[in-house]
């Protein structure tokens, strides 16, 4: 079977599952958003701007941690729920495994953008300020939950997520951080080889 359809199939039961039974409606399309918009803003640029494997999986992979939180709320995802009752904590984690992947993710796709385009050549400079993007990406993202939660009030506090941590902010851009530096400690060398297919 094709990459595209199996791609595609994975995507569209996800969305199903998620919206399914969500437990609120108006969090999931905060939390959904940026899961909807990957499939169109893929389906635009194939064929100017095809990317690798790699770069396709791991938008996959993010668009599933997003739609799960989706479903359930990033504070009462239930597997989470089970794992902060073996460890003794009374914060479910799940929105850390999000922000994880808000640096692991964006940081071999602003890698991508910037080596394809001609931006940056392979080496220390492009590893650098890939991370760079990936903590601007995380702070924006910040600012956008407090926009919504400015804007719309108590209805935003499942898509904020905080569960009562004043460092709430500040360790989702931290994880953030750690996301991007082990995206590039473990998938830079499959990354360059597969955007050396790319280029030739």
């Amino acid at each position: 079977m094709n990459n595209k359809i199996i791609w595609i199939t994975i995507y569209l039961v996800a969305i199903a599952w998620s919206v399914s039974a969500p437990k609120d409606m108006f969090t999931w399309w905060l939390e959904a958003i940026p899961a909807l918009l990957a499939l169109p803003i893929l389906f635009f640029t194939r064929k100017r701007f095809p990317l690798t494997p790699l770069a396709y999986g791991l938008i996959l992979f993010h668009c599933i941690v997003l739609l799960v939180g989706a479903r359930f709320t990033y504070a009462e995802v239930p597997w989470f729920d089970w794992l902060a009752e073996v460890m003794g904590s009374e914060r479910n984690n799940y929105d850390k495994v999000g922000h994880f992947a808000q640096g692991f993710v964006p940081v071999i796709l602003a890698r991508e953008v910037m080596l394809r385009n001609g931006v940056l050549q392979v080496g220390a400079w492009c590893q650098f300020l890939s991370i760079c993007f990936v903590l601007a990406f995380s702070a924006f993202y910040e600012l956008i939950e407090w926009w919504v939660a400015a804007a719309t009030g108590e209805d935003a506090d499942a898509f904020l997520g905080t569960q009562g941590y004043v460092w709430d902010t500040q360790s989702d851009m931290f994880l953030a951080l750690i996301g991007g530096c082990c995206g590039l400690l473990l998938l830079t060398k499959r990354h360059n080889r597969q955007l050396q297919r790319i280029i030739s």
